[in-house]
């Protein structure tokens, strides 16, 4: 059996070389990768045999790898770190050694962009793709753009829509807006009852005969119209924004 490079024959065993010599029977471990290894003891014995075998993964390199072949797309290692780290429990560091030990023993490819490293699966190593299944990935391709699309749509859509409504009121806020016009209406109709009931009204005539007689006395003052009503007292419609309704 292989272990570590190496192949261990244990018990008694009876093998012709073809020279026609036998194996001794003694337990003799022999070096992997050799060629005309012998077993070390005293006996005529000559061992020619081809010790191939790719050298050994760690499980976690073996996880990588087929990773990266199944998804065939670039990463680093921090990003096989984050999207393998739930599911198979690998750590960072062992992470970055993995692919690293992948990477020189020439399974997966390994490129620099500055100070980061990006791995990705040999294309050599993945099977040729036949003209008709490259017609049906460029099928797949325009179905999924196609669907792509329709999702953008619907998002653009459904953002739209939660603009208007963080824009809206809620309705405990319109209850309370409705309350507060309430209010307002109620403190507006008493004022007007007292403006209604009030009997020191200006009507329109003795407004205009005010004005004239201002006019006459602001002829002979030597300051401005403003400050003559400042000195008198005298509070003007235009002081408090009011506006006549034009007579009828």
């Amino acid at each position: 059996m292989r272990i570590s490079g190496a192949v261990v024959l244990t018990g008694r065993v009876n093998l012709s070389t073809s020279r026609g010599k036998r194996l001794c029977g003694r337990k003799t471990r022999l070096p992997g990768f050799a060629h005309g290894a012998s077993c070390g003891c005293s006996c005529d014995c000559d061992i020619r045999q081809e010790l191939a075998a790719a050298p050994r993964i760690s499980a976690a390199a073996a996880v990588l790898l087929r990773y990266l072949q199944e998804q065939n797309r670039p990463y680093s290692a921090q990003d096989a770190f984050g999207n393998l780290q739930r599911e198979h429990g690998l750590g960072k560091a062992a992470v970055a050694k993995a692919l690293e030990q992948l990477a020189q023993q020439g399974r997966i490819r390994e490129k620099a962009y500055g100070k980061q490293k990006i791995y990705f699966a040999d294309q050599e190593q993945l099977p040729a793709a036949s003209d008709a299944e490259l017609r049906g990935l460029d099928g797949n391709i325009a179905a999924l753009s196609t669907e792509v699309q329709a999702l953008q749509q619907s998002c653009r859509r459904m953002e739209a829509e939660l603009k208007d409504l963080n824009g809206s009121m809620t309705t405990p806020e319109m209850a309370r807006e409705v309350e507060e016009l309430k209010k307002d209406c109620a403190s507006y109709t008493e004022k007007l009852e007292r403006i209604k009931s009030a009997t020191n009204h200006v009507t329109p005539e003795e407004k205009e005969k005010a004005t004239e007689l201002f006019d006459a006395i602001l002829e002979g003052y030597p300051k401005s119209k403003k400050q003559f009503f400042e000195e008198v007292g005298i509070e003007t419609d235009e002081d408090h924004n009011v506006t006549l309704p034009a007579a009828v």
